[in-house]
This record gives C-alpha cells, structure tokens and sequence, in this order.
C-alpha cells in the first residue's frame, strides 16, 4: 500500500453527511469525474463505519489514470481520531480529526491537487495532511502551489520551505 493522506478538521464541525456534500461540489469545480455507489460498511454491531468513493480528474473511461480511493469515515470511527498536532506544528489545542481519508497518492498528485484547491475553498479552515509528511497544507499553500506552474512532485516538498 502507498501513502495515504487525509483531511483534517474540526472535530467538534465534523459531519459525514457534511464531507460527502462537499466532495461532491469539489470534484464539481476540479473538473473531477465522481463514481459513489452509496455502499456502507457496518462494524459488527451495525453501526456505519465508512464508506467509498472514487474521484478521477478524466472520465472512469480514460484507463491512463488511476483513481482516487476517497473514504468518509463515522463521526465515531476510530479511523477519525487525531494525535499528530505537535509532530506537524499545529495547536495541540484544537480539537482535529482525521476524515476523507484516500488510500494512495502515487500517481494522482495532479487529481490531487486540484481536488484538495477546491475543497480547501470550501472549508478554509481545515489541513490536507500527507501522512508520511512532517507538514501539512492549508488553503493557502495550495493556492501558493496552483498560481505557479505544475510540479509533479508538490506533494513531497514542505510548501513553507
């Protein structure tokens, strides 16, 4: 498996309903192809653990470019829970989660960036965390990263340095 990367909000804001709706319209305004088949996973007990969605920056009929693997996670599901603040320089303080978990970012840097441009417009608050980065991007290094031209590699490079 390849490096993930997640969201991270306000936990005490966080809605999964909420997240669906704005991936919706970010994949809207990144010119993104969205495929969500509705399926729920259930933990043992019954209750709603996550479900999937797929965002290409082509058509689903385009075979030379991956997916993006996009998963929402419960309010309650484990997956959610945040304990990184000091190791990425943020408030340990305020009260993260981690929601719109995607499963690999090999190959899909550009989907990437400009999905994560137009959600970050939608929520300015909140960070896109690459999990094996030391840093994470807020709304305006994105923009910073979009008013220049594409670098393939923007996501292994601290936007601050």
């Amino acid at each position: 498996m390849g490096t993930s990367a997640v969201i991270l909000t306000q936990k005490d804001k966080y809605s999964p309903e909420q997240l669906l709706a704005d991936t919706i319209v970010a994949a809207f305004h990144s010119q993104s192809a969205l495929y969500f088949y509705n399926h729920k996973t259930y933990t043992n007990e019954g209750e709603f653990l996550y479900t999937t969605l797929n965002i290409n920056r082509k058509s689903f009929s385009d075979d030379n470019e991956a997916s993006l693997i996009f998963h929402i996670h419960s309010i309650s599901s484990p997956s959610n829970e945040f304990y990184y603040h000091e190791d990425l320089g943020l408030d340990p303080i305020e009260p993260l989660c981690q929601v719109g978990h995607i499963e690999d970012i090999y190959g899909n840097q550009e989907s990437i960036l400009h999905f994560i441009y137009e959600y970050l417009k939608l929520k300015p608050y909140d960070y896109f965390w690459i999990a094996d980065n030391d840093w994470v991007y807020s709304l305006d290094d994105i923009q910073r990263l979009k008013s220049v031209p594409y670098d393939p590699d923007w996501c292994y490079r601290n936007p601050r340095d």
